[in-house]
């Protein structure tokens, strides 16, 4: 979508970071009304920026967590479509949970849970890997020929 022969622009970087960041939280706050939604009276950014809200003591806390997961998954579909280069799906899946964890020490404060750093960690890991197979298989997909007929292959 945004590839393009320039070896280097920051304002295509930027562009893809910021798409990439909201089209995440995006994503993330579709799988959080679904699943934390339907279980919680009133929806906050406390499920989205509070390091509390995710814990394994709770079924709200594990929607939390496959929340968060889902979302990593379709961070990864997202790169596909958006970065579109294999090599660069580590700085992009990074670079979200990069500003998620700014977002979330001014929100809340140092995240002190180990699950709240397990569940990044294996989102930025998801998130890589997936969105790096995903890019490989667009990459070496072949590129379909059409073969024109000539207007004097068609009077024979």
């Amino acid at each position: 979508m945004f590839y393009r022969a320039v070896a280097w622009g920051p304002c295509l970087i930027v562009a893809q970071i910021l798409c990439l960041q909201c089209l995440y939280y995006l994503s993330l706050g579709v799988f959080l009304t679904f699943l934390v939604g339907t279980r919680v009276s009133r929806m906050s950014l406390v499920y989205f920026f509070d390091y509390a809200a995710v814990t394994t003591s709770t079924v709200t806390g594990w929607c939390v967590i496959a929340s968060f997961l889902l979302s990593s998954f379709a961070g990864a579909g997202i790169m596909l479509h958006l970065i579109e280069r294999a090599k660069k799906c580590l700085d992009f899946s990074a670079t979200p949970y990069i500003i998620h964890i700014f977002i979330c020490i001014i929100y809340g404060g140092w995240p002190s849970s180990i699950t709240w750093w397990v569940l990044n960690g294996t989102g930025v890991a998801v998130m890589a890997l997936l969105g790096e197979y995903l890019c490989i298989k667009h990459e070496l997909r072949e590129i379909p020929i059409t073969r024109f007929r000539s207007r004097s292959a068609e009077l024979i």
